[in-house]
């Protein structure tokens, strides 16, 4: 029964993915050079054959022939009779060999063996397979999913290594069931109680990296360079790229022929919205190609603070902010300066706003530097838009937006009731003059007839 598991275990060690032939044939003969040692004391006089393609292992035992009499060391040495009774052709000072059958070491050793092995192998193939994915950081694999959880997908690759997809590395549209093919790029690996974790993402920069490198073969030869990449996962995206070559327009060499290159990433992106920008160092043209498709009038830019004021026409701003504030938030991060968004409107336009600045005494300071970095910066540009949106741009809570509304409402009532006041009071003050005029008349009429009536007694 020993010799039977002992083969067995041979035949499963050869089919151990991450471990070459020579590691394996060098680790099995440890193994049964330490099983020697034990039985006879020693190793040196026997030779082990590792057939790890067949599945099966020889031990062969070399002994000196001496004369009869003279054996000194029964381990090295046996006597020219013994040899002679294998076979009659020996003579002394020949090497007599003899095969060790595995058996002969009994069933308790063996079975004592095979668990050492299957111990070593075992943590073997583990540091291979950390090995093999630590080197592999940072590249695209593919896989098949083979498990789906809560928090995360187990992965299997080509040779059956597990791999681990979390959720919170997926896109937000991602969707996968059992068997579905997976591409992700490999963002960590692990060691976890001595077991290789082997982390994916598909939300990292990186990732979008090797796709433009895969798609687009100026990138691989290093004629473009990708300078950097900003994400929002599923959303949209802004890589910055630079030409070595003059000749090569790194733009339309990503986008591709119709957008041949950047419809297939796109797709694999689900449908990810992907803004290639032309790289430069001037400052102000950089941001102006950040903020794509938005049209910008003016810029004005504060090194030291780190923040920049981009002018443009009302119905440009939101065109810079995009969907949720995304847009803008891209082209901070890829410029490292904080935008602040303002209309550019006339004079005579803004005669009857007023400033969000004006409001700093009744609104918090955070708020009125959220509304800004969403190009709100009059009163009548936060009213103009509905509760719903408002909230859903600003990410505000209702609470905060329902009390911002009535102090910036509350504002022009206060302006329209001023003058409906000053405009009574000067009716009143007319009204109160004509009384005054209109009684001063009659009294006159009452005195003058009263003359009158004096003036015919007397006569």
């Amino acid at each position: 029964m020993g010799v039977v598991n002992l083969a067995d275990s041979f035949s499963e060690f050869k089919e151990f993915k991450n471990i070459n032939r020579p590691t394996l044939m060098r680790v099995l003969e440890d193994v049964f050079r330490t099983l020697l040692r034990k039985r006879y004391g020693d190793d040196d006089n026997f030779d082990i054959i590792v057939n790890t393609d067949k599945g099966d292992l020889e031990i062969w035992r070399r002994r000196e022939i001496v004369d009869n009499g003279n054996v000194e060391d029964d381990l090295r040495q046996v006597s020219l009779a013994e040899a002679r009774k294998i076979e009659m052709d020996y003579e002394i000072g020949e090497e007599l060999y003899e095969e060790i059958k595995i058996d002969h070491f009994g069933r308790r050793a063996i079975l004592a063996a095979r668990q050492t092995l299957i111990s070593k192998i075992m943590d073997l193939e583990k540091d291979e397979l950390y090995k093999k994915y630590s080197e592999r950081v940072g590249e695209i694999v593919m896989g098949e999913v083979y498990q789906v959880w809560k928090r995360e997908l187990l992965v299997l690759d080509d040779d059956g290594n597990e791999l681990i997809l979390p959720k919170n590395e997926m896109i937000r549209r991602d969707y996968f069931k059992k068997g579905d093919p997976v591409r992700a790029i490999v963002k960590e690996v692990a060691l976890r109680n001595n077991n290789p974790v082997i982390k994916l993402s598909r939300t990292d920069n990186n990732f979008l990296a090797k796709l433009l490198e895969l798609e687009v073969p100026e990138i691989f030869d290093g004629l473009i360079v990708v300078k950097k990449i900003v994400r929002q996962p599923g959303e949209r995206a802004k890589v910055a790229v630079e030409s070595y070559d003059e000749r090569i327009d790194p733009v339309g060499a990503c986008v591709g022929m119709k957008g041949s290159r950047i419809h297939g990433i796109v797709r694999e992106l689900k449908n990810e919205n992907i803004d290639i920008i032309n790289f430069t160092g001037n400052t102000p043209l950089f941001i102006r190609r950040c903020l794509t498709p938005a049209k910008i009038n003016s810029i004005d830019i504060n090194d030291e603070t780190k923040r920049v004021e981009v002018f443009l026409d009302p119905e440009e701003v939101s065109k810079a902010i995009g969907r949720g504030g995304v847009n803008i938030k891209l082209a901070s991060k890829m410029t490292g300066f904080e935008i602040d968004v303002f209309r550019d409107v006339d004079e005579f336009e803004e005669e009857d706003d007023i400033l969000l600045e004006e409001f700093s005494d009744e609104i918090d300071a955070w708020v009125i530097d959220v509304l800004k970095g969403i190009g709100l910066d009059t009163a009548k540009t936060v009213l103009a838009l509905e509760r719903a949106e408002l909230i859903r741009r600003s990410d505000l809570e209702d609470e905060t937006v329902d009390h911002l509304v009535k102090i910036l409402a509350d504002e022009f009532k206060e302006d329209t009731g001023e003058e409906d006041a000053s405009v009574t009071a000067e009716t009143e003050t007319k009204d109160a003059a004509a009384a005054e005029t209109n009684v001063a008349e009659a009294n006159e009429k009452v005195e003058a007839s009263v003359e009158e009536e004096v003036s015919g007694e007397e006569e």
